[in-house]
């Protein structure tokens, strides 16, 4: 039995419970984290030494990071097809995308626009801050359109890429923020939620999170 350590409102769990449901993978979900606490104890230390989540224990192994999470287990569970090729050479677009979607893509939303808005107090929030950070979000999202054009995923066919890009698009699409006309985004994320894994796993009550004087 796979085991997942972490809360389910955590955006990058989310990620990696969005590939375990795709995957098909048994596993048990245990909450670790924000109100639920248990980082700072000694057997969550030993096998995570930040201190974070997501991790996962897979027998004997324990793996931390979630995109490490998710190519470990697209390579051992997986069956080397579109989601996470065998072939490297098939495999380098998928790994481009889903490295670009954890450090540029993701990155841009979580906290210039996700804490800015949600869990920050409306009287401290940088509101000047808060419309570069949509800005900077919505030229990725125009990179991303682009890339996706007829699609009907990043790469043609569905693939850990979507998983590490599009987990953040539930939140993009739900927060109170302005949003510019992006019509192939919203298509994009309108067939992800058409995906039981993502509806599961990503389309997660994030009101815990939630500044109680975000507004």
């Amino acid at each position: 039995m796979l085991t997942v350590f972490g809360r389910a409102t955590s955006s990058n769990v989310q990620a990696v419970m969005w590939g375990i449901g795709e995957l098909g993978l048994a596993h048990e979900r245990l909450d670790y984290g924000h109100v639920h606490g248990g980082l700072d104890t000694a057997e969550f230390r030993a096998m995570s030494p930040h201190g974070l989540v997501p991790v996962i224990r897979d027998g004997d192994l324990v793996v931390w990071e979630s995109c490490a999470i998710l190519r470990y287990l697209a390579a051992r569970y997986g069956d080397g097809g579109a989601f996470w090729p065998a072939d490297s050479v098939a495999r380098a677009p998928v790994d481009m995308w889903a490295e670009w979607g954890k450090t540029s893509f993701c990155t841009a939303f979580t906290g210039p626009i996700f804490w800015a808005r949600v869990r920050t107090a409306a009287a401290d929030r940088d509101e000047a801050a808060l419309a570069r950070g949509l800005a900077g979000f919505d030229r990725a999202l125009g990179i991303l359109e682009e890339q996706i054009g007829a699609g009907p995923y990043v790469c043609g066919a569905f693939s850990l890429a979507d998983i590490v890009i599009g987990h953040v698009l539930f939140r993009y699409f739900e927060i109170d923020i302005p949003r510019a006309g992006r019509p192939g985004i919203a298509a994009y994320y309108d067939r992800l939620r058409a995906r039981p894994a993502f509806a599961e796993h990503v389309m997660v009550d994030y009101a815990p999170l939630r500044h109680p004087e975000a507004g």
